[in-house]
């Protein structure tokens, strides 16, 4: 058996996306998978299989979700090795920047290519970096960067599907399941 992450996108936002923690767990558990355990209300699950295809768990997943509450819920997942390696890297990048405001990390089903990483990297500005490593975007934002927006160096277009975390709840997750 191997351990997952999984992390669902755009769900309890808003009235008609909402799905309860423990709704999540039996959508999961639904589809054979065990040990599973969410953390806060976001969409981040635990779990354990014998698939090895990140591409078929993820199918997997969706398709249960899709079924157990009518609309798509995009989700990314991550060995428990491989988050433990993201979470170390947006570690050591938040060491690098002192002083950010926020540090958001957008987790990616798939690697950019060079040159979309490069085009994700070319958003950075005065309110912040974006930093790619791997299947994550690193948003490094300094003081005074909320202006409105969501995505204030306007990259999260460019890295579609994705779903973002903070840092906080990158590490949180990753010390407590990895």
């Amino acid at each position: 058996m191997a351990t997952y992450l999984a992390f669902l996108r755009a769900i309890n936002l808003g009235p008609t996306r909402k799905f309860p923690k423990d709704d999540i767990r039996r959508a999961v558990e639904s589809v054979g998978f065990t040990g599973v355990e969410t953390h806060i209300a976001s969409g981040n699950v635990r779990f354990d299989t014998r698939m090895r295809s990140r591409a078929k768990i993820e199918r997997t997943l969706e398709e249960a979700f899709a079924a157990d509450r009518g609309f798509a819920v995009p989700t990314i997942s991550y060995s428990a090795a491989e988050f433990a390696d993201l979470a170390a890297v947006a570690a050591a990048l938040n060491a690098q920047h002192p002083g950010l405001a926020r540090h958001y990390v957008y987790l990616l089903k798939d690697a950019p290519s060079p040159a979309l990483a490069r085009e994700v990297e070319g958003t950075s500005s005065a309110k912040g970096d974006m930093v790619v490593r791997g299947r994550a975007a690193h948003a490094l934002l300094r003081p005074g960067y909320q202006d409105g927006k969501v995505d204030p160096l306007g990259a999260a277009t460019l890295l579609e599907p994705a779903t973002n975390r903070n840092l906080a709840v990158v590490t949180t997750v990753a010390a407590k399941w990895c």
